[in-house]
């Protein structure tokens, strides 16, 4: 019997190990349009580039949609959907926000911080997610179309989002945004989990969660 190297071992784990993150990735997006929750294929991390899109020197790699059209493009249809990622495998998911839900989206630290504020204090806290070690994201109840244009912005590839004035470091992704969703991969091994994960419950008040999120930047 010939003997298996350790290099070749190595090879055959790590394929093993990609083709169940695609597996994974795939499945999530047609969870989320079950659930309601539109999603569109966004770019994945590079072979041998940080991100797979042929921009050069992109600005958010591995963190933004394949595509300009993604508002256009973004699904619930569980069969489209299945579609996208079965010609996208290595595809991260992209939530557009405004829709459903929106964001907030904080430095990882200070969205720690609030979690244990919240629980503390009772209050009703939706899903949570993490970037890495860098951000977290609470999924909170849409405010739709705003009257105030003023108070929203939105988050493309072309520019970069704004900070709440009065809280450096939170952005409030709503219309004409979005986010990524776990378990999408960034570059370098970065991940996108769940912190909450969604349990089908109502969404939470985004004013009710502003104040918490706020002291907490704040106190960073």
């Amino acid at each position: 019997m010939l003997a298996v190297s350790g290099s070749r071992r190595r090879q055959v784990r790590d394929r093993r190990d990609r083709r169940d993150r695609l597996d994974r990735t795939a499945a999530a997006a047609r969870e989320y349009a079950a659930m309601g929750w539109p999603c569109v294929p966004g770019a994945g991390a590079g072979a041998d580039r940080a991100c797979s899109c042929d921009r050069v020197g992109c600005p958010d790699p591995g963190a933004h949609p394949v595509s300009g059209a993604w508002a256009l493009q973004a699904s619930v249809d569980v069969e489209v959907v299945g579609r996208m990622w079965a010609e996208r495998p290595g595809a991260n998911i992209v939530l557009p926000t405004g829709r459903v839900f929106d964001v907030f989206d904080v430095p990882a630290a200070a969205g720690a911080d609030a979690l244990a504020r919240i629980d503390a204090g009772g209050l009703p806290v939706g899903p949570v997610a993490a970037i890495g070690d860098e951000r977290y994201l609470f999924f909170v109840a849409t405010r739709g179309v705003p009257m105030d244009e003023d108070e929203w912005w939105s988050c493309h590839l072309d520019c970069s989002p704004a900070t709440v004035t009065e809280t450096p470091g939170m952005r409030w992704h709503c219309r004409d945004s979005y986010v990524l969703a776990p378990p999408s991969v960034l570059p370098y091994g970065r991940e996108t989990v769940w912190v909450r994960p969604p349990d089908g419950g109502a969404l939470p008040d985004p004013l009710r969660l502003l104040a918490v999120l706020s002291d907490s930047c704040e106190a960073l």
